[in-house]
């Protein structure tokens, strides 16, 4: 008797997990911690509403500016990624020296080293707001990690499709641009998305420069009450059920991206 090997995927990733958009079953993992996540939320602010409910109506402040500084941060870093991609498969030796030694040097120093650079190290020259700074420092660091997914990405498209858009009389940007990165961007999705959750769970970070985001309005909240384990739950559960609910939206589009691959 001979049994057939079973093809295993393995998924290693430092955000959370995207669903499969192809899984069907009423009961998944994500289902699991949205629905658990969001009860126990509910459960807490009905039973216990000092101080659950109280806190909760004191963190949308900083659940907004988590928004805003994670927005802003991933419309900067996703031109910065694609221009780095781009001069990672550049044929050009400077152009490529200068996107691989931007990519070696941010990912090698970590994120929150690059905020007290940026906004206590050059204040010594230059005052940058504490919420530019944060942007800043976000944006080049995970502009650095987009690189690679979009050099990734590219790099999987078939030569051929280059090839044949070069035999039709497009130049290369145009090729680029209206050839390979459509079909790219399929690859690319899944990998960016990862990307925006995980910049969102690392603005966290900004608290430490004064940015009063969903952290920091939490240290607030506990150091005038002095309920640690309140607060951190309460804000270990907001950012859950973010991250969960944004998860789901990348699998959504990447479902959608995928739609006409399936019939």
């Amino acid at each position: 008797m001979t049994t057939e090997p079973q093809n295993v995927r393995i998924v290693i990733t430092d955000g959370a997990i995207i669903p499969d958009p192809k899984e069907r079953r009423i009961i998944t993992a994500w289902s699991i911690s949205f629905v658990g996540a969001l009860a126990a939320l509910v459960y807490l602010c009905t039973s216990r509403p000092e101080p659950y409910w109280r806190l909760l109506q004191f963190l949308p402040d900083g659940i907004a500016v988590t928004f805003k500084v994670t927005v802003l941060s991933i419309l900067c870093s996703i031109p910065i990624g694609l221009v780095t991609g781009l001069g990672r498969l550049s044929r050009n030796r400077l152009i490529n020296l200068v996107a691989s030694t931007y990519v070696e040097v941010v990912r090698g120093i970590p994120l929150l080293v690059q905020l007290f650079y940026i906004y206590y190290a050059l204040g010594r020259f230059l005052k940058v707001p504490d919420l530019l700074a944060a942007i800043i420092a976000l944006s080049v660091c995970y502009g650095a990690y987009m690189g690679e997914v979009f050099r990734a990405g590219i790099d999987s498209i078939s030569k051929g499709q280059t090839e044949a858009a070069r035999s039709l009389g497009f130049n290369r940007a145009e090729t680029m641009f209206m050839v390979i990165l459509p079909q790219a961007w399929r690859t690319i999705l899944p990998p960016v998305g990862n990307e925006f959750i995980a910049m969102l769970k690392d603005t966290s970070l900004v608290s430490i420069i004064a940015v009063a985001d969903i952290l920091r309005r939490g240290r607030e909240f506990a150091s005038e009450s002095f309920l640690y384990f309140e607060t951190y739950t309460m804000i270990a559960l907001i950012y859950l059920l973010i991250t969960l609910f944004l998860s789901k939206g990348v699998s959504i589009m990447e479902s959608r991206l995928n739609y006409y691959d399936r019939r």
